[in-house]
């Protein structure tokens, strides 16, 4: 009988070289079943790309990076069908009326920080139009990139502009399957999250045939509301909290959240825009009321029918029912609720623009209180 030995040893060195423990690490109690990677990139085809920089300090420290989410791979032009939704719009996800209107969605999902919107979009045009020129791609004369955003204003020099388009190119051409990096990567990098350092983070459930992964840039909710599996964790610890030089922002919903879900089960438009709405179920299972000042703003693609943008002729397509669409909702709840923890716990301490400083979630302090509640 062949061992297992070196594959398990190959997969816990992939996932140390990441870094923290992550939920499951610690004993969360989460329901469901993850797959391989516990990721996006557990739905066959999913790539996952990130430019992430870090440098100086004071009023020229940079925080802040790129994330690109490619639904069937960097080196495929096919679109996938695709839908989206805004629990709370303050906030921007370009791309979606388009997407609203034809259903598919055509090229990776890219998130930023909130004024690198613009350069992101345009970056990607650049890299697709070259791209075309060099080995055809197929690529039409027009693109409606999807790039979304959160705010990182604290930990960041948001306004010196420093993503530029070879950061973008970057993250494009970095996408790979396998483990995704948490925490202060990509987009994520300079993120808040329920008053504590967030990010970039991801969790996936297998379900029958199945498969539905989710990823999500995490810069939402206040200390107090903070929930894992039930327990009161933001309320049982209070030190720390961020904003605190600025009192009027201290107890305030002032960030976002970006979620995006893919999955593998054959699903029309208008069935993936119910499963983004299912995400904000996810949310909040955390804790999050999605305040006035959130943008959330969610995302959801299939990589099945992989003809879902064939411009001629009848299409022949495959869907599940709607009376058998529970199962793909309560994944995506379930790793949507998984993906924010990991977030928090993929995160280090970070301490950027002016001196800000934002604290990680400490991992053992986190135990003691699930174990506190029976958790």
């Amino acid at each position: 009988m062949k061992s297992t030995l070196p594959a398990l040893l190959l997969l816990v060195t992939l996932l140390s070289a990441f870094g923290a423990e992550r939920a499951r690490d610690l004993g969360v109690p989460l329901e469901g079943t993850p797959g391989k990677w516990n990721a996006i990139t557990d739905v066959t085809g999913v790539e996952v790309g990130y430019q992430t920089l870090i440098s100086g300090d004071g009023g020229a420290a940079i925080r802040t990076g790129v994330t690109a989410v490619w639904p069937r791979g960097k080196n495929s032009a096919a679109p996938a069908f695709g839908g989206w939704f805004s629990l709370n719009g303050n906030g921007e996800m370009t791309g979606t009326t388009w997407l609203e209107e034809s259903g598919l969605l055509a090229g990776p999902v890219m998130i930023t920080n909130t004024h690198s919107v613009g350069t992101v979009r345009d970056a990607f045009i650049k890299w697709q139009v070259a791209r075309t020129r060099k080995i055809g791609t197929g690529v039409d004369d027009w693109s409606l990139p999807i790039v979304a955003e959160t705010w990182d204003g604290f930990l960041n020099d948001i306004n010196g502009f420093h993503v530029t388009d070879a950061d973008t190119v970057a993250a494009l051409d970095s996408a790979k399957s396998g483990p995704v990096q948490e925490g202060n990567v990509g987009g994520g990098t300079g993120m808040v999250c329920y008053g504590f350092k967030g990010g970039t983070g991801t969790s996936s459930r297998k379900y029958g045939p199945y498969t539905v992964g989710v990823l999500v840039q995490c810069n939402c909710g206040r200390r107090s509301q903070l929930r894992i599996a039930g327990a009161p964790v933001g309320q049982e610890i209070q030190d720390g909290i961020p904003y605190a030089r600025n009192g009027a922002f201290r107890d305030a919903d002032v960030g976002s959240i970006i979620i995006v879900v893919a999955t593998d089960a054959p699903l029309l438009p208008q069935q993936l825009k119910r499963l983004a709405r299912r995400a904000s179920l996810g949310l909040a299972r955390t804790g999050s009321i999605s305040g006035n000042g959130s943008g959330d703003i969610f995302v959801a693609f299939s990589t099945a029918n992989p003809n879902a943008g064939d411009a001629k002729g009848l299409v022949n397509l495959t869907m599940l029912p709607n009376d058998e669409m529970n199962a793909t909702f309560e994944a995506t709840v379930q790793a949507t609720e998984e993906a924010i923890i990991n977030a928090m716990l993929g995160a280090e301490t970070m301490k950027g623009y002016q001196d800000h400083k934002v604290i990680a979630l400490p991992h053992d302090r986190l135990k003691q209180v699930l174990r506190k509640y029976g958790r």
